[in-house]
């Protein structure tokens, strides 16, 4: 399936252009509105292969505040109370009422948490859901380093923070750790996308922020307060979420049931697309109907 026509519209909200962008469904009525929210560095690109597998579904995916063709916010902070604020207001602004269907993927996952306590939606699909604190994973000496890398491209001169912040070197460094298929297209997918969009953000200090709420959180600081049908799709060799503590995360929803995807980590939104979708079509279906 190939790529979906987009409506841009642009929202200003505490103090960001906000762009969204909007996929509406190819079939004669939509089977729903699905409401997404992307990762950490990325943008609404990042969901692209995902979106492209629900023809069935409108799509709405706003590029987060300082990150992608949104301008940084200078109302509220760039952190998971911030996104999830600017968030729900722009869902007043777009008129996505109670039955619209909610996902976020990584960070977002947190963030689509958050909001899912405090909004009513009709579901919550958490992709790669943050199940554990980075600063606790197996990954915790990289968040550490990582942490320490955007703090000190932070501090140094512009002219020497900003192209360490978007040299390729670091990005193709993150693609090769987190990329699990051996297949060789797929792997120069994955790299050629977090060349294009890793260094879309609008700022070092929007950047520093995002990042630090991003391994300062989990989704189970809200998951007890979600009753909605919830769907969590994790990959069985995920760094950042392993199947021991996805499934102790499962088991803080109200209604929650798990997918595990086999030969892929963190970024099954590009290495298992199809399969992804068709665990959102299967749970959104009786829903939808």
């Amino acid at each position: 399936m190939g790529p979906r026509t987009q409506l841009v519209t642009t929202h200003r909200l505490f103090g960001s252009a906000a762009r969204v962008f909007t996929y509406r469904a190819s079939a004669p009525a939509s089977a729903g509105v699905i409401y997404a929210v992307h990762g950490f560095r990325g943008d609404h690109h990042g969901l692209d292969r995902i979106i492209s597998q629900l023809p069935g579904y409108t799509v709405v995916v706003p590029d987060l505040p300082g990150f992608g063709a949104s301008s940084s916010m200078t109302q509220a902070p760039h952190d998971v109370e911030g996104y999830a604020r600017m968030l729900d207001v722009l869902a007043d602004e777009l008129g996505l009422g109670p039955g619209t269907h909610l996902l976020g993927h990584s960070f977002g996952s947190i963030v689509a948490a958050r909001l899912a306590a405090g909004r009513d939606f009709a579901s919550l699909t958490l992709l790669n859901p943050i199940s554990e604190p980075a600063l606790e994973s197996s990954q915790a000496l990289l968040a550490r380093l990582t942490s320490g890398y955007y703090a000190l491209c932070a501090a140094l001169p512009a002219r020497i923070g900003e192209p360490l912040l978007r040299s390729k070197l670091f990005t193709d460094g993150m693609s090769l750790v987190m990329t699990k298929s051996a297949d060789p297209a797929m792997r120069s997918y994955v790299r050629e996308q977090h060349r294009a969009y890793f260094g879309g953000f609008h700022s070092r200090d929007t950047l520093a922020e995002a990042y630090l709420a991003s391994i300062s959180h989990t989704v189970g600081e809200y998951s007890r307060g979600i009753g909605i049908p919830t769907l969590l799709v994790g990959g069985l060799q995920d760094e950042l979420g392993t199947p021991a503590t996805q499934e102790a995360l499962r088991s803080t929803f109200a209604q929650a049931r798990l997918v595990m995807l086999e030969d892929v980590g963190h970024l099954i939104h590009y290495e298992k697309a199809p399969e992804t979708a068709a665990a959102i079509r299967r749970f959104l279906s009786p829903l939808s109907a």
